[in-house]
C-alpha cells in the first residue's frame, strides 16, 4: 500500500513512545537462551521483533503471551534441530541467530527478501564462525546461508566491525556458552558502538560476565556459563521516536512523547541533543519529551555514527533549517535495508531538497521555505526512510505519494496512527 502525506502545519498531541525493537530482541533471544521461564513486559510487535518470537519458537522456546507480557521457557544451549529458518527482512535477528546456529547441527537461514537483507552483506560475521569451526554455505556472503556448527569449543576470535557491531554482538551472546573461555578481538574501526553497550547491558541483566576494554575492542568471555531466567521491562525506543519528533519539529506543534528514559543507553537519543542544538523548543523530564515546535530550525554538523537509526529523521528535518547541515561518519547507512545514502538522497531530490552525499556524508542545503513535493517517491521496502519521508512530505507544498509505505511495519506498525493521532494529514491508498 501507498500513503499520501499532505501539508501539515500543524501536529498536536500525546502518545506513548513504541517498545523498542533493540532491546525487545536481544531479551527475547536471552529468554530463549535461559533454562528456565523469562518474563518480558511491553515487548515491542513489529515484523523484526515478531521475527525473533518465530525463529525462537522453531528453535524450542515455549512462547505465552497477553496484552503485556510474554513468557518465554528456554532452550538453554541446545536448540531443537530443524532445517530452514526465516528471519523475514531482519538483518539483526538474522545475524543474532547465526550465531547461535553454531550450536546447532545444521541450520539454513532462506532468502525472502532478496531485494533488500538478500543483498546485504555478513561475510565478517561468517569469517568468524568458520574460526570457531563452524562450516557456511553462502552466496559471496549473502542468503541463503546454511550453517553447519558441530561443537564449538571458545578460543581466540577475530572479527571485523567496519560494516556492522551486530556481528560482534552475535558472538557476545555465542561465546558465553561454549566449553572454554573466548577472547574476541575487533578488527579495524567498530561501527556503531554504542549498540554494543546495549549488548552487553542485556547480557548482564541476564547474568552473563563480560570483561569488555573501554573502546569495545577486546572482550574476554569466560567460558560455561548460563543465561539465568529474569524478568526484562522494555523501554521506549528512540529510533522511531525520532521521526516523530522531527514532524514536531518542522511543524508548528504541541507534542508530548512519555516513555523515554534520559538516561537510555539508545544512541538514537541524540535526536534530543540534535532537535536542541536546531534550537528546537523543547524540554526532556521524567521520561517525557515535550516539543514546541516553530518550524524554523538552524543548521547542524553531527557525527552520526553512534546514533545510526536517527540520522535519517535528522536530516529530514535539517531539509527545512537556516543553513547549510553536514551528517559526517555514516557510511554504515550504506548497509542496511537499502543504500540509506543514495537511495534516500534521490528520493528527497525528487521532492525538491537540496541535498548532496559523500560516501560517509550527507550534506544537506536548507530550505526553510518548504519544497515543492507533487511527486511519486519510492521508499526502497525501507522503513526508516518511510518514516523520514513522511517528515518531509509535512512541509511539501503539493502531496507526496510514497510507496510500499506498509513496509513501516518492520519497526513501527503504528507509525501513520500516531501521525494521523497528532493531526498529521496521510491517508492511505
Amino acid at each position: 500500500m501507498d500513503v499520501i502525506v499532505n501539508n501539515t502545519p500543524s501536529l498536536t498531541g500525546t502518545i506513548d513512545a513504541l517498545s523498542s525493537k533493540n532491546y525487545t530482541t536481544r531479551y527475547l533471544l536471552v529468554a530463549a537462551l535461559a533454562e528456565g521461564t523469562s518474563t518480558i513486559y511491553y515487548p515491542a510487535h513489529s515484523e523484526d521483533s515478531d521475527a525473533m518470537r518465530r525463529c525462537i519458537q522453531d528453535l524450542g522456546a515455549v512462547l505465552v503471551e497477553d496484552d503485556e507480557k510474554i513468557t518465554i521457557t528456554g532452550f538453554g544451549s541446545a536448540p531443537r534441530p530443524t532445517g530452514e529458518l526465516n528471519v523475514g527482512n531482519a538483518g539483526a535477528v538474522l545475524r543474532f541467530l547465526m550465531g547461535i546456529a553454531a550450536l546447532g547441527e545444521e541450520i539454513t537461514f532462506v532468502n525472502t527478501y532478496p531485494e533488500s537483507l538478500g543483498k546485504r552483506p555478513h561475510q565478517d560475521l561468517i569469517d568468524a564462525l568458520e574460526q570457531l569451526g563452524a562450516e557456511v554455505d553462502h552466496q559471496e556472503g549473502r542468503l541463503p546461508i546454511t550453517i553447519r556448527g558441530g561443537k564449538p569449543q571458545g578460543g581466540v576470535i577475530r572479527v571485523s566491525g567496519s560494516v556492522s557491531s551486530q556481528y560482534l554482538s552475535a558472538l557476545l551472546f555465542l561465546t558465553p556458552l561454549l566449553p572454554q573461555d573466548s577472547t574476541i578481538e575487533v578488527l579495524h574501526d567498530l561501527k556503531s558502538k554504542v549498540v554494543i553497550g546495549q549488548t552487553l547491558e542485556v547480557l548482564e541483566q541476564a547474568g552473563i560476565v563480560i570483561h569488555a576494554s573501554d573502546d569495545y575492542m577486546s572482550f574476554k568471555v569466560p567460558g560455561s556459563q548460563k543465561y539465568k531466567p529474569a524478568n526484562y521491562t522494555v523501554q521506549g525506543d528512540y529510533p522511531g521516536s525520532a521521526a516523530i519528533l522531527a514532524a514536531a519539529a518542522v511543524t508548528s506543534s504541541d507534542v508530548t512523547v512519555t516513555r523515554l528514559m534520559e538516561k537510555s543507553k539508545q544512541g538514537e537519543r541524540a535526536i534530543i541533543d540534535v532537535l536542541k542544538m536546531m534550537n528546537v523548543p523543547l524540554t526532556h523530564e521524567n521520561n517525557v519529551v515535550h516539543v514546541q515546535g516553530t518550524g524554523k530550525l538552524t543548521a547542524v554538523e553531527f557525527d552520526g555514527d553512534a546514533a545510526t537509526d536517527a540520522v535519517l529523521a535528522m536530516v529530514a528535518a535539517a531539509v527545512f533549517a537556516e543553513g547549510t547541515s553536514r551528517f559526517y561518519n555514516v557510511e554504515n547507512l550504506r548497509y542496511k535495508e537499502c543504500d540509506r545514502i543514495t537511495d534516500y538522497l534521490h528520493e528527497l531530490s525528487k521532492a525538491g531538497a537540496r541535498v548532496e552525499e559523500k560516501q560517509a556524508e550527507i550534506i544537506v542545503h536548507g530550505r526553510p521555505e518548504g519544497v515543492e513535493g507533487g511527486v511519486e517517491i519510492n521508499a526502497h521496502y525501507d522503513h526508516r526512510v518511510i518514516m523520514a519521508l513522511t517528515v518531509v512530505g509535512l512541509r511539501s507544498k503539493e502531496p507526496l505519494r510514497i510507496k510500499d509505505a506498509h513496509h513501516v511495519a518492520k519497526s513501527y506498525p503504528g507509525y501513520f496512527d500516531h501521525l494521523q493521532a497528532l493531526g498529521a494529514n496521510v491517508e492511505w491508498v
